[in-house]
């Protein structure tokens, strides 16, 4: 999935949990924007279990096991029954939702600008706004893993996060949790969640 134009980066070999935490943001893109594809599902359904007692380890040993525990057509029932449908969905996985009550307001529009002086923009393959959880959080990859340092370095990082994603991340766990259709899904909020805490520990270290 690429949700931004093609834009070189590189794994950043230099530092483990900088690509780790690549890593995670592409996941998290490509299971918010769509229902995960085979080879996707295949991965999580092989991947290890965390037993380092980190943080993050019980939300993913939990979306783990519940990936092992559903097939695929109930993932693509449960995406479809909570963030699509015709009319107004179950969840919006839209920032400006959360942050102004409606869509397409300012919070959108403050984006936009930022993204423009990062110089990216939205793929036009892309009919979602850039305001997309799953936009947002490809865009966090980008600053983590992108060749030009004066681009994606960590102070970059920090202001697209702390005013893009942080402000409303909580409110969009809670929303999906609370959905008595969810399972996959409120597993990877739940994991979602816990991955914005440590990334806003760390960011609220910074000097």
């Amino acid at each position: 999935m690429t949700i931004i134009p093609p834009i070189a980066t590189e794994e950043p070999a230099s530092h483990d949990e900088d690509f780790a935490r690549a890593e995670i943001y592409s996941l998290l893109a490509h299971l918010f924007y769509a229902p995960p594809a085979p080879a996707l599902l295949a991965q999580l359904r092989e991947a290890d279990e965390d037993g380092s007692g980190s943080v993050l380890a019980p939300s993913w040993n939990a979306l783990l096991a519940c990936v092992r525990g559903m097939d695929a057509s109930a993932i693509q029932d449960e995406h479809d029954a909570l963030f699509g449908g015709v009319g107004k969905p179950d969840v919006y996985l839209f920032g400006s939702h959360y942050l102004a009550g409606f869509l397409n307001e300012k919070p959108l529009v403050r984006l936009r600008d930022d993204l423009a002086a990062l110089g990216l923009t939205r793929d036009p393959a892309m009919p979602e706004t850039e305001d997309h959880i799953a936009y947002l959080c490809e865009v966090m990859r980008f600053l983590i893993a992108g060749t030009d340092a004066d681009t994606s370095n960590l102070t970059q990082q920090s202001e697209f996060f702390s005013t893009h994603i942080r402000p409303w991340a909580d409110d969009l766990s809670a929303a999906i949790v609370q959905q008595p259709a969810a399972q996959f899904y409120a597993r990877l909020a739940e994991f979602f969640r816990d991955f914005v805490n440590v990334e806003t520990q760390g960011f609220d270290m910074l000097p």
